[in-house]
């Protein structure tokens, strides 16, 4: 009898369907790959297996665990199978924990609640399994929060919850998202440990084609709620045999083509410019009158953006890149060193004197959803950097500059009049995109602008930062633990490890050639979709 046993599987939400006639099994020690694009169902599948739908949803058909019927089963049963029996791990690590408790309390909670464990032996099992997931006592001791963990560190804390009591089967939504590549190998080789060693069930939701075909036995391909072809990975994935399965492989493997380099104005300056950067931040208070040591966070970072240049930032998850990051944007100051745009230095100046400055210089978030408010539309959203103008734009300008922005990213001027949640994953980046370039930036700063998105619609984001570098000559700073990403989009990569940049140069050369470890291990651990179908198949024949 299988794991788990999915048929006929229907799920409608306000009278809409979202899933037509699932079919999909999982038997003990088996890892399923389930595939597809933003909005095809993988998600809402997952959400029925753990019974979370959204109150209006209505689902129909058999959902089978265990020889349990998970749709007639009563919450008290979803309950005590939820966590215990059933694991999740969640996409966004920062809404699937909670900001008030330490990463210890949250680790240890489940193990509590559902084996009656004292307090001391729950802590000893949450020190072990974080210490499996790459966070050890003696660098992230439990009484740690969320919020003093990289966006990677929370992503391994959640995986951690998830795994604790070694579920028959464990559920994970883009388990590895927000992981550079050498700690996400580490986290599914981890997973393949535990399905072997407990012979535990894994469903794997991602839009990586390498990565599912690196960890699963057998493949579902889905799309706009169907199933469009299944069976063993490798085959599947190689064979090609329905047209929406070859889309999706092209897609893993899109490059678009190179950006050229502009001198705008036939300025040969630096448009950015960083001299001996440091960034400290205090240590923890180790009593009440005494903290600890300070961390170095970034240390002594020195490089140059020319105009037009568009520049990689790659390294491992907590290695310093979003903290370079926000001080370039004014966000945050540095302990020592100077930073200089368009030849001003950004220390020690006021908001008011910033403003030229934010004028030319925009950011791209990772998650779009978290930097738009969900009560206001687009048009207010997009025209938000707007203010930083020295003319202010009457509404009828504003309006008409939202929509030409709106135009410029591959959107209908009429999407100005709705919310954020009424697009999709790719059509939120693409808004922020929007915001980005409507005051004609000279710099955008990108952190991890396509990580969450699936290979189709991450392929169209970078062929418009593509365009735009092109057509409008707006340099960019990338930040990405995606090197097949680096390669796409970037004349120059920096390679940063442990607050240093311990290599730079240009992108093929750097990537082709590694000279720093830092850089061997990214290069080494990146996945390959054609390396990854060859060496399956060669297990198998």
């Amino acid at each position: 009898m299988s794991l788990l046993d999915i048929r006929n599987l229907t799920v409608d939400i306000a009278g809409i369907p979202v899933l037509k006639g699932i079919d999909l099994s999982i038997e003990p020690g088996e890892v399923m790959g389930l595939v597809g694009e933003s909005g095809s169902g993988k998600s809402m599948t997952a959400l029925t297996v753990m019974r979370l739908l959204p109150r209006s949803a209505r689902a129909a058909g058999r959902v089978v665990f265990d020889g349990i019927d998970l749709l007639t089963a009563t919450e008290d049963q979803m309950c005590a199978l939820r966590g215990n029996e059933i694991g999740m791990v969640f996409q966004e690590p920062m809404t699937a924990l909670n900001p008030v408790k330490t990463i210890g309390e949250q680790v240890a909670e489940g193990i509590r609640w559902h084996t009656g464990a004292s307090r001391g032996d729950a802590e000893d099992r949450a020190r072990r399994i974080l210490d499996r997931v790459g966070l050890p006592e003696a660098k992230f001791p439990l009484s740690r929060y969320p919020h003093e963990l990289s966006g990677g560190q929370r992503q391994r804390v959640v995986i951690a919850i998830a795994c604790a009591l070694k579920p028959k089967l464990l559920i994970a939504d883009e388990p590895t998202t927000a992981l550079d590549v050498v700690l996400q190998k580490q986290i599914l080789e981890l997973l393949r440990d535990l399905v072997d060693e407990a012979r535990m069930g894994l469903l794997l939701i991602s839009h990586d084609l390498a990565v599912v075909t690196d960890m699963s036995d057998r493949v579902t391909i889905m799309r706009h709620g169907e199933v469009m072809e299944s069976g063993e990975t490798a085959p599947t994935l190689s064979g090609q045999a329905h047209p929406y399965t070859r889309q999706l492989a092209l897609a893993s493997v899109h490059v678009p083509a190179r950006p050229k380099v502009h001198s705008s104005s036939g300025s040969t300056g630096r448009l950015l410019e960083l001299s001996d950067v440091t960034r400290d931040y205090p240590g923890r208070r180790v009593s009440l009158f005494k903290s600890g040591a300070p961390v170095r966070a970034v240390n002594g970072v020195s490089f140059s953006l020319a105009e037009g240049q568009s520049t990689a930032l790659v390294g491992r998850s907590g290695c310093g890149k979003s903290t370079l990051a926000r001080m370039i944007l004014a966000l945050d100051k540095p302990t020592g060193g100077s930073i200089r745009f368009m030849g001003a230095d950004l220390a020690g100046r006021t908001e008011a004197e910033l403003k030229p400055a934010r004028r030319n210089m925009q950011v791209v978030f990772q998650d779009p959803y978290g930097s738009f408010d969900p009560r206001h539309k687009v048009e207010r959203l997009v025209a938000e950097p707007l203010h930083l103008l020295e003319q202010k734009p009457s509404p009828a300008e504003r309006r008409e500059r939202v929509a030409a922005a709106l135009h410029e990213v591959g959107l209908s001027p009429r999407d100005m009049d709705k919310y954020p949640h009424e697009f999709s994953g790719g059509q939120r980046q693409r808004i922020s995109i929007a915001r980005a370039i409507i005051t004609r930036p000279k710099l955008v700063v990108a952190d991890e602008p396509v990580s969450a998105l699936d290979v189709s619609i991450r392929a169209q984001v970078l062929d418009l930062f593509a365009d735009l570098n092109q057509r409008l000559g707006v340099a960019y700073l990338f930040i990405t633990h995606d090197l097949t990403v680096a390669r796409a989009i970037t004349d120059d990569v920096m390679v940063m490890d442990e607050g240093q940049i311990v290599e730079a140069g240009k992108t093929t050369q750097v990537l082709d050639n590694p000279q720093s470890q830092a850089a061997r291990d990214l290069v080494d651990a990146a996945p390959d979709l054609h390396r990854a179908i060859a060496r399956k198949l060669q297990e198998q024949g």
